[in-house]
């Protein structure tokens, strides 16, 4: 893509890397791109729930950010794939210890937000017992 949206400035490295995985889908879309290069409609369906609104928007910032490829077949009917760039593959390397993180602690996150909220004066209090359940 050669158009780009206005140079942005980053905080720290923590808050450019935020800003490129940022939103629901995008970092299952390199999940799901890292075995290797998938049409739109294989995307759509190893996503459940995305809309083919938000893969468009995610996949366009994707590509814009250099992340991942679009290649255009010209064939009838056109194919196009979605793979990801070397620069990609260096971003599912840092994310897999976040992957770890999760199937770690998955249960427990699940537990936490299955358990029926508390009566307590305030929210923090809320959190404290449910903290408890684990």
């Amino acid at each position: 893509m050669s158009a780009r949206k206005c140079r942005t400035e980053f905080v720290s490295g923590l808050d450019a890397a935020i800003d490129v995985v940022g939103g629901k889908w995008k970092v299952l879309i390199l999940w799901a791109l890292s075995s290797g290069a998938k049409r739109f409609s294989e995307l759509k369906r190893s996503l459940d729930g995305v809309s083919e609104k938000m893969l468009i928007q995610h996949l366009r910032e994707l590509e814009r950010d250099e992340v991942v490829h679009r290649e255009v077949h010209h064939a009838v009917p056109p194919k196009v794939e979605y793979s990801l760039t070397e620069f990609g593959f260096s971003l599912i390397e840092a994310l897999r210890p976040l992957g770890a993180w999760g199937c770690e602690h998955k249960t427990r996150l699940e537990a936490i937000r299955n358990a029926p909220p508390t009566e307590c004066a305030d929210d923090s209090q809320a959190i404290d017992r449910r903290s408890e359940l684990v």
